[in-house]
């Protein structure tokens, strides 16, 4: 993979644009956004700032792909904007790929975050050649209610506010959670999620040190992906990390089974140094032993990949707190010492 270009790190005071991509979850729960919004601003100093059609009605944004293209494109080319963060995400940002422009994005990076539905606009960084961060969105990370977790604030600035390398990246400790609770009760707006127990990411194979740069995404939206004109060069796929999660939909393992043997085929999985998986979405305890047991048959028994590194129930994606991830950003797993790493930084001073 080769090498992106980094962004300009985000400092207290820096403006920073939201963006509305695909659900127009926004409009339909403003009050859910002004409380992200809020604990976004008081924890890092930030000013943010909305684009034109990131409060829209969601049935107009629905109907207007080429309005909230638009809006990001235009955040790209503000100098005054020094990042962008996804309100939330959805499932049609693909339908933003005829109105994207890549030379937009490549002569003016900015550090660009979001997560789920998000993966499209990363994958097109990607190809413009700027790193981008697969992290929080509005609604759903800064949102949070009773305020940020601990572990997500320390990967934000860890990733986004020093340009030192990022280092170790430790499993969260303080227990996790995928709760729903209803945005429309304001009542529950400052009621905690209940948080399971703290589980340790598992190693499943592998051993030695691998490293590559960071490519990847939700799982549903990848696939999205594949045979568009955003989709990795195949010279892309060598000596990478596939970082990978799965929507709070809960897919069962099937559909993780069927994308895997598509990636052997392709194969992306002869060329990728390791493979990360995050805690699957929707929190559905029972069936993780499914996902980690579908990755070994898979990855092992079927492609015969037996020594590829495979960490999975990690605390990213649709699980929260979750860390940030740099895409195109060197990393590292070291199997004997069960250890992630991520080895430098990813944005410049």
């Amino acid at each position: 993979m080769r090498e992106l270009i980094k962004p300009g790190k985000l400092a207290p005071g820096d403006r920073v644009a939201t963006v509305s991509l695909s659900w127009g979850g926004p409009g339909a729960f403003p009050d859910r956004y002004r409380a992200g919004v809020r604990q976004l601003q008081e924890a890092f100093g930030v000013e943010i700032v909305e684009m034109d059609h990131t409060l829209a009605e969601p049935a107009w944004l629905a109907a207007h792909p080429e309005a909230r293209a638009e809006d990001l494109m235009n955040a790209f080319a503000d100098p005054s904007i020094r990042g962008i963060i996804s309100s939330i995400g959805g499932d049609d940002s693909i339908r933003l790929l005829p109105h994207l422009d890549l030379e937009t994005i490549r002569t003016n990076p900015k550090v660009f975050m979001g997560y789920s539905d998000t993966t499209v606009s990363h994958f097109a960084c990607s190809k413009a050649g700027i790193v981008s961060f697969f992290g929080p969105a509005i609604l759903a990370g800064f949102a949070e209610n009773g305020g940020l977790f601990p572990y997500l604030a320390e990967s934000m600035r860890r990733t986004l506010f020093s340009a030192e390398p990022i280092g170790v990246i430790a499993p969260n400790q303080d227990g996790w959670t995928s709760e729903h609770l209803d945005w429309s009760e304001q009542a529950d707006s400052d009621q905690r999620r209940r948080l399971n127990a703290a589980t340790p990411w598992r190693y499943l194979q592998g051993e030695g040190v691998a490293e590559g740069r960071l490519i990847g995404g939700t799982l549903e939206v990848v696939e999205f992906l594949r045979g568009t004109s955003l989709w990795p060069d195949d010279s892309e796929w060598r000596d990478t990390l596939l970082f990978l999660e799965t929507s709070e939909e809960a897919p069962p393992a099937s559909v993780l089974a069927r994308a895997l043997r598509v990636y052997g085929a392709m194969g992306i999985l002869d060329q990728i140094s390791g493979l990360l998986f995050g805690r699957p979405g929707g929190g559905v305890e029972s069936e993780f032993d499914a996902y980690d047991e579908t990755i070994v048959q898979v990855v092992a028994v079927e492609h015969g990949k037996h020594q590829l590194p495979v960490v999975t129930r990690m605390d990213f994606g649709h699980t929260d707190p979750m860390f940030l991830l740099p895409y195109g950003v060197r990393a590292q797993i070291d199997c004997d010492a069960a250890q992630f790493s991520i080895l430098e930084g990813a944005v410049v001073d």
